[in-house]
């Protein structure tokens, strides 16, 4: 019996991520910046994680907030 042979994946040369926000000196994220909160959810409303986006742990605390009160104005879903 021939021995299988096996496939070898190939790994993507992955560039570094950078935050958006870091790039542009942003202090703050506004909530009723909708345009701005859809890029960072899904089609469902959830919220996209660091590793997909690239944001930083602070801006990506203020971007789920802001995220979490445009939902209660019903700004976004």
């Amino acid at each position: 019996m021939p021995a299988l042979k096996t496939r070898k994946k190939r790994k993507k040369a992955l560039r570094p991520k950078t935050c958006k926000f870091c790039e542009d000196a942003v202090k703050y994220i506004d909530f009723k910046d909708v345009e701005t909160l859809r890029k960072y959810q899904t089609e469902k409303g959830k919220i996209h994680p660091r590793r997909a986006t690239g944001t930083c742990p602070n801006h990506q605390k203020m971007l789920a907030k802001a995220i979490k009160r445009a939902r209660e104005l019903s700004l976004v879903l």
